[in-house]
């Protein structure tokens, strides 16, 4: 059996320091494998989004064991984050587009910072063009909606092919059906090339696209 792409193990988490300490995730423990998709639930403030930011080497691991990829990640060198990060992919709530380039050319950024760039203007038509932005290559982001800004987003994400994809509200600014086709498209990334997606989301109409749900309150997985 393979090692699962995502292990947790004690997690704790905590900000502030002294009296303003304040403790947010309580013993986590957590097994994601390879291909698996995975739609994380909880009311805000409930630790979901930092999670992702400890799995995504966002922050330091303060306490307990986290692998991702093999790595383990506490105690592990800004080098060594570096290096697994670049194997991830990030889809936000927020787009984050640089809206003096085009579309195609925010997707690019995504291959550079995987140091990918042979056929990088295909790929990045490509997956621009599976998620029905194939005839907005050439556009600004001011010359977007906002859904479509989002699934440039997506693309940038996508592109470099990586191998967990962390995605924190993807589908809020998409309608139903530009929802699912980011979802469909994720999963279907799972089953092709065993590609891990852990999404935190309170859009319910892409629920029954997840393998699996887990429950995320007071700090705490309910159940998975």
């Amino acid at each position: 059996m393979s090692a699962p792409a995502i292990s947790v193990r004690g997690l704790d988490h905590a900000f502030g320091q002294d009296e303003a300490r304040r403790q947010v995730l309580f013993g986590l423990d957590l097994d994601i494998a390879a291909g698996e998709l995975v739609v994380l639930l909880g009311a805000s403030g409930s630790g979901k989004t930092t999670l992702l930011t400890l799995l995504g080497c966002l922050r330091e691991v303060q306490a307990g064991s986290v692998r991702v990829l093999g790595q383990e990640l506490n105690g592990a060198t800004e080098a060594t984050r570096i290096a697994v990060r670049r194997r991830l992919g990030f889809i936000f709530q927020a787009h984050n587009l640089h809206e003096s380039l085009t579309a195609r050319q925010n997707v690019l950024m995504g291959l550079e910072v995987h140091g990918r760039v042979l056929r990088a203007a295909e790929a990045a038509a490509h997956v621009l063009s599976l998620l029905g932005l194939g005839d907005r290559l050439d556009y600004l982001p001011a010359k977007l909606s906002g859904g479509q800004k989002q699934r440039v987003a997506v693309a940038r994400a996508l592109v470099g092919n990586p191998d967990i994809v962390f995605a924190d509200e993807p589908t809020a600014a998409l309608d139903r059906d530009s929802g699912r086709v980011v979802v469909e498209l994720l999963r279907g990334l799972g089953r092709a090339r065993g590609t891990t997606t852990l999404m935190v989301t309170h859009d319910t109409r892409i629920l029954e696209l997840a393998d699996r749900i887990l429950r995320m309150e007071d700090g705490r997985i309910l159940a998975g």
